[in-house]
């Protein structure tokens, strides 16, 4: 197994939140990183050493990043699987194109957990309306039409209670390629960050509970909220499923916790993801330097958790005004509370901000805590 030492570059496909954070755990280690924006707002660019602003189908601009890049990594998934074959072609990528492909697509990723028997809600493909029909007479309702690809926060999705035209339903959709899932009736929502390297060493988090406000996540509370048997088996399933991806660097998987403990595969994110945010403060090893560690070939850091934390997710309903900034002196008083903020500079209702990880000396605490300072921050931003 090679290692890219530090002082090499490393390159990220895409400029977002998760690609600043990366950055900035780089930089700590010794890297110089370049990102690729792909022509979106970028935050990362602040913190980056370089970067190409380019669309992700420009020819020059993977010139330019092969060329300048000693390794790569992405920090989304909604990337043109040709953009990652071709920078895999020319420089190491971490996790492969084929990972990143069956994680962007629902269709993908849901036959991937069929094939190899990792629990998942009952499922079937559709592309028309008369397959929707059958498909709806087969799983029953209430039941979720979800779009096969580049659906997240709650996008691309439509709920059937029962009784709905399914030409009527398809038509409204616009959908080319959909999967319709089973409801579940879920207790909890569940995920475990799970990194993996390329001798395919293994390192899990402590699960973390979720809770999600107009479909994207509000607070991520850790450790979960569950038996040690249910803990134990949602990380033994997010290693299978790393073995089974042949993946190699961080990854998020999200669970269904039904009321008898067991549980399903929701989805999979290929990167750094937002129920891992609290590793930045709570955690030996952050996400983002287990990302830096996995992909450039140096051993796993500790996951240990050193406090009991809850995430708060700051989105853009707290912001009195979109380029007026809320008052931080609540979460500054809060001697235990650590303030994210991802460089965005326009606040629209549900854009994700920036974050809060509210640590402290037990979970009771740290919930009460990072509730009081949510009310009080959309309070205000009303």
């Amino acid at each position: 197994m090679s290692v890219i030492a530090p002082g090499a570059v490393i390159g990220i496909i895409g400029g977002g939140q998760l690609g600043r954070m990366f950055c900035m755990a780089a930089r700590r280690m010794g890297y110089r990183t370049l990102v690729w924006t792909g022509g979106l707002e970028a935050p990362a660019m602040v913190v980056a050493d370089d970067a190409i602003d380019l669309p992700f189908d420009s020819k020059q601009a993977l010139a330019e990043f092969v060329a300048r890049a000693d390794i790569a990594t992405i920090e989304f998934e909604n990337i043109p699987r040709a953009t990652l074959e071709a920078v895999g072609s020319e420089i190491p990528i971490h996790p492969s194109a084929d990972a990143v492909a069956i994680s962007q697509n629902r269709e993908r990723e849901k036959n991937f957990l069929r094939a190899n028997g990792i629990p998942c809600a009952d499922f079937e493909v559709v592309s028309n309306a008369n397959e929707l029909a059958t498909a709806i007479k087969r799983i029953g309702t209430p039941a979720v039409l979800k779009t096969a690809d580049f659906g997240y926060d709650g996008k691309g999705q439509r709920k059937l209670e029962g009784g709905e035209d399914p030409a009527e339903v398809w038509t409204a959709f616009e959908g080319g390629r959909a999967v319709l899932e089973a409801f579940i009736p879920f207790e909890r929502e569940l995920s475990v960050m799970v990194a993996r390297d390329a001798s395919g060493n293994i390192a899990t988090y402590d699960p973390a509970e979720n809770r999600h406000r107009h479909h994207i996540l509000d607070v991520s509370i850790v450790p979960a909220r569950v038996a040690d048997e249910i803990a134990e088996e949602a990380q033994r399933i997010a290693r299978d499923v790393a073995e089974a991806l042949d993946y190699r660097g961080i990854m998020g998987v999200e669970f269904f916790q039904l009321p008898d403990g067991s549980l399903l595969v929701n989805e999979m994110a290929p990167r750094p993801h937002n129920s891992g945010h609290h590793t930045l403060d709570a955690c030996a090893t952050s996400q983002f330097e287990q990302q830096v560690r996995a992909v450039c070939g140096l051993p796993l850091g500790s996951t240990r958790l050193l406090s009991p934390v809850v995430m708060l997710n700051l989105l853009g309903d707290m912001w009195p005004a979109e380029k007026t900034a809320p008052d931080w002196l609540p979460v500054f008083a809060d001697q235990e509370s650590f303030l994210h903020l991802y460089g965005k500079h326009h606040a629209r209702g549900r854009r994700k901000m920036g974050h809060v990880n509210v640590t402290g000396t037990t979970i009771e605490d740290c919930i009460v805590r990072a509730e009081n300072l949510k009310v009080n921050l959309l309070e205000k931003g009303r």
